[in-house]
C-alpha cells in the first residue's frame, strides 16, 4: 500500500469537494498534478474522474433546482461536442501545449476583467456563437487535460449569474460532461476495476468536501465570492502554464 498516494488523492478529494461545492470547481484543477507526484498524470486523471462523478451528484443535490436552465440548454450540448473531438482527436494534441494554451486563456480572462471590478456593471454577455465556442473548449480540454474549468469560466462569469445560480450551473454542467467522459475513456482503457475501486473509496472525503464547500460558499458576500473565483482562476492559469512548460525542462 503506498501511503503517500493515498494521502495525496485523499487531500485532493478534500480539496476538489469544498471547490465544487462551493466555488463551481475554481481550485479543482490542483487534483491530478497533485496526485502525480506519486503516479503518472495518465493514472491521476483515471482515478479522479469516477469520484468526480460522485462529487457532481452530492454538487447538485446540494444546489437543487437553483441552477439557470436556459444556460444548460446553451452549454451541456457544446460541451458534449468538445468531449466528441477530443475523443477523436486526442492523440493528436500535446497535453503540455494544451494546459498551456488554456493557462493563457484563463490569465488573459482574469486580466481583462480587472479594470472593471470596480464598475457596478459586470462583463457583459457574449453571443450565441462566442458561449457555445467556450463552452465546447470547456468540453474538449475537460476531455484532453481535465481543464475545462477556465473555458467554461470565460462563459458562465459573463452570464450575470448570480453566486448561487453560478455555482449551481456549474454543478449540472460540469456533471453532464463527467458522465460523458466515462464513455470515451472507459473505450481507450483509462478506467479499469482497481482504479474504479480505488476512487470511489474516497467517497466520504468527497461528500465531506462538498458540504464545507457548500456552507463557505453561503458565507462569503457576492461580491468577495466573484473575486475569489478571479482570483483562483487566475491561480490555475498560473498552475497550467507551470505544468505546461516544466515538461519541456
Amino acid at each position: 500500500m503506498d501511503w503517500l498516494l493515498i494521502l495525496l488523492i485523499a487531500f485532493a478529494v478534500l480539496i476538489t469537494g469544498i471547490s465544487k461545492g462551493g466555488f463551481s470547481g475554481a481550485f479543482g484543477v490542483i487534483a491530478v498534478p497533485l496526485i502525480s507526484l506519486q503516479t503518472s498524470p495518465t493514472l491521476a486523471a483515471a482515478i479522479m474522474l469516477p469520484i468526480l462523478c460522485v462529487m457532481d451528484i452530492f454538487a447538485v443535490q446540494k444546489f437543487w433546482k437553483k441552477w439557470n436552465t436556459e444556460q444548460l440548454i446553451k452549454c451541456i450540448p457544446a460541451a458534449i461536442v468538445g468531449i466528441i473531438i477530443g475523443g477523436l482527436t486526442a492523440s493528436w494534441f500535446s497535453v503540455e501545449w494544451l494546459k498551456i494554451m488554456v493557462g493563457v486563456i484563463a490569465i488573459g480572462f482574469t486580466i481583462n476583467s480587472w479594470p472593471r471590478k470596480n464598475k457596478s456593471s459586470r462583463l457583459k454577455p457574449l453571443n450565441t456563437l462566442a458561449g457555445k465556442f467556450w463552452c465546447a473548449l470547456g468540453g474538449f480540454t475537460s476531455f484532453i487535460a481535465h481543464a475545462g474549468g477556465p473555458p467554461m469560466s470565460v462563459y458562465l462569469l459573463r452570464t450575470q449569474l448570480d453566486k448561487t445560480q453560478y455555482v449551481a450551473t456549474a454543478a449540472v454542467i460540469f456533471a453532464a460532461v463527467n458522465y460523458v467522459k466515462l464513455i470515451p475513456y472507459g473505450l481507450l482503457g483509462q478506467l479499469n476495476t482497481t482504479n474504479i475501486l480505488l476512487s470511489l473509496s474516497f467517497t466520504p472525503i468527497a461528500y465531506l468536501g462538498v458540504q464545507l464547500g457548500a456552507w463557505l460558499h453561503y458565507k462569503i458576500p457576492t461580491e468577495r465570492f466573484f473575486k475569489f473565483i478571479y482570483f483562483f482562476l487566475f491561480l490555475t492559469g498560473v498552475k497550467l502554464i507551470w505544468d505546461g512548460t516544466s515538461a519541456f525542462f
